[in-house]
């Protein structure tokens, strides 16, 4: 097993671990009685997990803790709405769960996006575990403490950073995974090669393959380093003021793109699309080379990833999303732009670099 320290200070101590290994859900229930987080425990999953691993764990969590309850509600990204957090917040109110509770977020992105949230405002705070289940999940959202649900107007609009107690990625999970759920983790692992880590770019061109065959060894290295990246970023910047926005590359487009799709587009699947567009932007720019961009689109494509947005969503419609997203500022679009593999572009002090609408119309016509 390996253990990860996320030593995040802001004001209060919200350091917590990240644990990496195999057969790791069943010692939650045992970790939980040990330090005595709460009273009461709200395992929140959706229905597909809920069918997978949601039975045996809450069988652990009841023999072992003294009051628990499992709540579910319709898997896929379409719940991850504020109709659906207030399900979550009633069922552990009718269930009398006061401010010695806990939240146990059981699944992929959406779960542990809306339980985070959930148990950063349920009775202004209580303790949040993730257990992601999705690569996705393992190697991004659950770690750093970004949490938020979804509106009619745009992607996370609404949400909260909130560090969680402690984060368990169990391998054994993403063995129930298709190529599709597995491309979806590879898409953020392939962003964490670019922004931070050259090695772990060439580790991916060298092995990509592997992690489709559930080799052990190469899951366990990229979950491993790009945990690691992540960490290392929220723990300069938790709260997103300048380097935490290199995580946002490929974002920008990204995030469009699902929106304008209604979600029918994977979160992997934009994001791709979204790294090469903003790619794409970076050439003669920030220093960011043609080689490198063939080398990120041949990366895309052996993974199965989408290197082109959908040719029915116009490139109109997607700048104006752009310009409402949460990391624009006064109407300006925003985005993180690599300079080279392993490293982002700083421009004027800031990661987050201003772009004009010609820079992005002339890339998605390239």
């Amino acid at each position: 097993m390996k253990r990860i320290k996320v030593a995040v200070s802001s004001n209060e101590d919200n350091s917590y671990e990240i644990l990496i290994g195999q057969d790791l859900l069943g010692r939650i229930a045992s970790d939980l009685a040990e330090a005595k987080i709460a009273h009461s425990h709200a395992l929140v999953t959706d229905s597909n997990v809920a069918e997978l691993y949601g039975g045996s764990l809450l069988q652990d969590l009841e023999e072992t803790l003294s009051e628990v309850r499992m709540i579910a509600f319709p898997a896929g990204e379409q719940s991850k709405t504020r109709k659906i957090k207030s399900f979550i917040e009633d069922r552990m109110l009718e269930s009398g769960f006061g401010r010695d509770s806990s939240v146990i977020a059981l699944g992929g992105g959406v779960v542990g996006d809306i339980a985070g949230f959930v148990a950063a405002t349920y009775m202004r705070g209580v303790p949040c575990v993730q257990v992601p289940t999705s690569l996705v999940a393992c190697v991004d959202s659950s770690v750093g403490g970004k949490t938020a649900v979804d509106t009619p107007h745009g992607k996370n609009f609404i949400g909260a950073f909130y560090q969680p107690w402690r984060v368990y990625v169990d391998t054994d999970t993403l063995k129930t995974l298709g190529p599709n759920q597995l491309a979806e983790g590879l898409a953020e692992i392939i962003k964490y090669g670019v922004i931070k880590s050259e090695n772990l770019f060439c580790y991916l061109e060298e092995n990509i393959e592997k992690i489709y065959e559930f080799d052990d060894a190469a899951l366990l290295e990229v979950i491993e380093e790009s945990c690691r990246i992540k960490a290392e970023v929220v723990e300069k910047d938790e709260k997103e003021q300048n380097l935490r926005k290199i995580l946002n590359f490929g974002h920008t487009v990204g995030h469009a793109i699902e929106q304008l799709s209604d979600y029918t587009i994977s979160h992997g699947e934009a994001i791709s699309a979204g790294m090469v567009i903003e790619g794409k932007i970076a050439l003669g720019k920030t220093g960011w080379s043609a080689q490198e961009q063939q080398r990120l689109t041949g990366l895309f494509k052996r993974a199965g990833l989408p290197t082109e947005p959908p040719s029915d969503v116009s490139v109109r419609k997607i700048i104006d999303v752009m310009k409402i997203d949460k990391k624009a500022r006064k109407g300006k679009i925003e985005m993180s732009l690599p300079e080279r593999i392993g490293r982002m572009k700083k421009q004027g002090g800031s990661y987050g670099i201003k772009i004009g609408e010609q820079a992005i119309t002339s890339a998605f016509k390239s």
